[in-house]
């Protein structure tokens, strides 16, 4: 039934639980690929060199970081774990790779950590849900 399930993480509890609810569909489903994506926010250009590199820098091994979590809390499950971090809004990254892996589902939290962190506000999950071109499992 879902084959295909993209789980979108920042970091924060409510992703944690949803990459445990994301791994035990896939075991149930015997899913064939799990994507697990992390967005952080674009570094504004107008930080200049160096700090917009240093900025880049710093968000993206935090985002790398919140992937590697993500995939240990996710474990063993049938198929491949494919993983990515992506830059821009998080609500437009998560439709994106939705689109672009042909998901079934998306698993996410219903609430993040904000802004900073780059990914599941409150408004992010309503705007995935409202535009994305697959069935949306929200996890408290």
């Amino acid at each position: 039934m879902f084959e295909h399930i993209l789980l979108a993480v920042d970091g924060s509890e409510h992703a944690l639980h949803a990459a445990r609810k994301a791994a035990e569909l896939a075991r149930t489903m015997n899913t064939q690929e799990l994507h697990i994506i992390v967005a952080y926010d674009t570094i504004p250009v107008y930080l200049g060199e160096p700090n917009m590199q240093i900025a880049y820098v710093n968000r993206k091994s935090e985002a790398e970081a919140i992937l590697q979590h993500a995939v240990t809390e996710v474990g063993d499950v049938p198929g491949k774990v494919l993983t990515e971090v992506m830059e821009g809004d998080a609500a437009e990254a998560v439709i994106t790779a939705a689109t672009k892996y042909k998901s079934d589902l998306i698993v996410m939290g219903s609430r993040g950590l904000g802004r900073l962190a780059g990914l599941l506000l409150g408004s992010t999950s309503q705007k995935v849900v409202a535009h994305a071109p697959c069935p949306v499992l929200i996890v408290r």
